[in-house]
């Protein structure tokens, strides 16, 4: 735990102080006690309530002054609270190498029923979007409170050639910030494509905005999850993607998916061999402040996407805990006065 007013501390030195204050008080009352004429009615006084309980609310009261005394401090201490995340945008790869069946009965498949079971835990208020990615990348379901229409999107996955990461994370961007004007088109297909055929609302509403660079991880409203099983084939370098995400503050948590190794994939005629790219996924994931996960089976990816769950739901930050020790000072008073007030018939 740490103290924002940490000189405040300094007035506990006093306490003991009062403690000595106290003892003196006793003392100077057993003095005046001894003053009765029969030592037996002062102990016929003293047998209906027992002796320690008249040190008893003197006690409570210590403790809810140190209790007030740390409040004053600001005490920060690290808790565990519910997320402000309120998008999740899931970008998951359907390339041809998703039908690789290490993963069984095979990683588009695998991927589809992890990703409906932790759709369905999000917490209501959660939007959730849907990229699907191949050769390039595209929003097939915006950011959305009806879980109906995001298990229908990744129920529609289609594979296709091609890993375009890059441009799943620029999609991906395009979406949680619309009025940014990323240029998506310009970097996926070059500024020549990007300024053939679009009308004139098109190009005003593609005007890119100045947007002053946040600390990574700072947008606490959004992240992304990007799920692929293999290496950028065609599209942007999804390094310089990360770096645009970092500028934002989107966290960009990533998700290679079966083994490292990779595996032989054949589809029409034609064969290659799929292997996962752990160290770009895991330079996006550090480049954002989020967090790399492999699964290497479909147990696996459950366990990734409750773990990403959990992340996502709620999180470990430091936040001011000064009303605890304000409730318990005040709660300690409470009892201490009700107390005397029971067994002696006064506060004080």
């Amino acid at each position: 735990m740490t103290f924002q007013w940490p000189v405040v501390l300094w007035l506990l030195a006093a306490l003991p102080l009062l403690v000595a204050a106290y003892v003196l008080l006793l003392r100077r009352r057993k003095k005046f006690a001894l003053r009765y004429a029969s030592l037996g009615l002062v102990r016929e006084a003293m047998a209906g309530t027992a002796r320690w309980r008249r040190h008893v609310p003197p006690a409570l009261l210590l403790l809810a002054l140190i209790a007030m005394i740390v409040a004053s401090a600001r005490p920060m201490a690290i808790v565990t609270l519910p997320t402000e995340q309120e998008t999740i945008i899931l970008a998951m790869d359907v390339s041809g190498s998703m039908r690789a069946k290490d993963v069984e009965p095979n990683r588009l498949v695998a991927s589809q029923n992890a990703a409906r079971e932790f759709v369905a835990k999000l917490p209501p208020k959660t939007r959730v979007g849907v990229v699907a990615f191949a050769g390039t990348a595209s929003l097939v379901q915006p950011a959305t409170h009806s879980r109906e229409d995001v298990l229908a999107a990744i129920d529609r996955f289609h594979l296709q050639r091609g890993t375009a990461t890059g441009s799943a994370i620029l999609v991906a961007l395009d979406a949680l910030f619309p009025e940014a004007g990323i240029d998506v088109s310009g970097v996926i297909y070059g500024e020549d494509h990007q300024r053939r055929g679009r009308s004139l609302d098109d190009a005003r509403k593609a005007e890119p905005k100045e947007i002053a660079p946040v600390p990574p991880g700072s947008y606490e409203s959004a992240a992304i999850i990007l799920l692929t099983d293999g290496q950028r084939t065609t599209g942007p370098d999804p390094l310089k993607a990360a770096r645009m995400a970092a500028d934002l503050g989107v966290r960009v948590y990533t998700v290679g998916v079966g083994t490292v190794e990779g595996d032989v994939i054949g589809f029409e005629g034609w064969s290659f061999h799929a292997r996962l790219d752990e160290a770009t996924l895991k330079s996006v994931a550090s480049m954002t402040l989020g967090e790399y996960f492999h699964a290497g089976s479909a147990v696996d990816l459950s366990k990734v996407y409750e773990t990403l769950g959990s992340r996502l739901v709620f999180e470990k930050k430091q936040t001011e805990v000064t009303a605890l020790f304000a409730a318990a000072a005040a709660l300690l008073t409470l009892v201490a006065a009700g107390l005397s007030m029971l067994w002696f018939n006064r506060i004080a």
